[in-house]
């Protein structure tokens, strides 16, 4: 089949963003996807490219001072009766349209059609954003191929509705665990019912005042909130055991020990179990590429209210920020749609930013 990403769909990121959305690519089946990013870059002469499972990488080496990474995923969640997209007026909709196929689009268009940027640049195409962490194609990229990820700093094009969200908020989750002893429901007294228990952890977290933590300028609004709970044996037994799972989603200058720490002093009365959690990302406005790129948006940042990969580039030493057209209260959505000005907008921003 013919590759839908021609000259001229390239070079126009409205064109794109709409060809790449009709490219089903929910996570672990981005592989027709990558294929017609991968063959399109491969066309180019100033561009070199290289690959690693369902991620694609491409990059000049132009010998500039410093290196900025452009990156963006490729999967999306399932389909929800909203493929392939529809066009109303100013608005293109359709499943990945916000997250993040038209940010994804703003890269791949820079990449064909900026041949002599300011900066050297490295594009980052990957896979399995939306699922658990050990199949990212940027997690991988950092075990297989680390040099591919080194630069000065790095724009992640996640949906910020086209202005700068700077850093992320850390994650935590964790399992709230109560005992009791199984009983006959007829003879009830003899237990100890484990979920009337755990009545005592949601009165916690009711009562709970999150911190409100200002970086930079930054302001991230924490949050800690039962997510699932689970206890019962069966309609005749009182329960002896209730879980529930509890987020925490934490300002960057906490550190996953320190919220770890804070979650077992809320619920220091029960057993904590915690059972994933990964770092936040301080702002990183102070790269001298920062300061430039958030002068050609013309806006002062706001803070990423959410978890994003910008994590996994802070931890390695570089400054990151999200950018991108799409609305994040969109992300997932069935209606799930991106405004046709939002990407010309984004385009010509990162062009005047990016081209010499």
């Amino acid at each position: 089949m013919a590759n839908p990403l021609t000259s001229a769909v390239l070079g126009d990121p409205v064109l794109l963003t709409r060809a790449l959305v009709d490219i089903e690519s929910v996570s672990r089946g981005e592989k027709a996807i990558a294929d017609s990013v991968e063959e399109v870059l491969r066309r180019t002469s100033h561009l070199s490219v290289n690959r690693l499972g369902n991620t694609v990488m491409a990059r000049t080496d132009l010998d500039r001072d410093q290196r900025v990474v452009l990156a963006g995923h490729l999967d999306t969640v399932p389909i929800n009766d909203n493929f392939p997209s529809t066009v109303v007026e100013d608005l293109i909709h359709g499943c990945g349209t916000a997250d993040m196929k038209s940010g994804v689009a703003l890269a791949l268009h820079l990449a064909a059609t900026l041949p002599v940027p300011r900066y050297d640049l490295t594009f980052l195409f990957y896979e399995a954003e939306e699922i658990e962490s050990r199949y990212n194609g940027l997690h991988l990229v950092a075990q297989a191929h680390p040099s591919w990820l080194r630069a000065d700093f790095a724009v992640l094009l996640e949906p910020t509705y086209g202005v700068v969200e700077a850093g992320c908020q850390g994650t935590l989750r964790a399992l709230i665990r109560t005992r009791g002893r199984r009983a006959h429901t007829a003879r009830a007294w003899r237990g100890v019912n484990a979920i009337h228990a755990a009545g005592g952890v949601l009165r916690q977290l009711e009562d709970y005042r999150p911190r409100s933590v200002i970086i930079d300028g930054c302001t991230y609004r924490e949050g800690l909130n039962a997510v699932r709970i689970v206890g019962g044996v069966a309609g005749n037994v009182v329960p002896d055991e209730c879980t529930v799972e509890v987020n925490l989603r934490f300002a960057p200058d906490r550190t996953e020990q320190e919220a770890a720490d804070h979650v077992r002093e809320v619920f220091a009365d029960y057993e904590v179990e915690v059972t994933d959690s990964a770092p936040g990302a301080l702002p990183g406005l102070t790269a001298a590429p920062a300061r430039e790129f958030i002068a050609a948006v013309g806006a002062e940042p706001a803070a990423k209210l959410g978890w994003t990969d910008v994590a996994r580039f802070a931890a390695l030493g570089i400054p990151a920020l999200n950018y991108g057209p799409g609305d994040p209260m969109l992300a997932h959505a069935q209606d799930e749609r991106v405004e046709i000005g939002k990407i010309r907008d984004g385009a010509a921003t990162l062009h005047r930013w990016l081209a010499e």
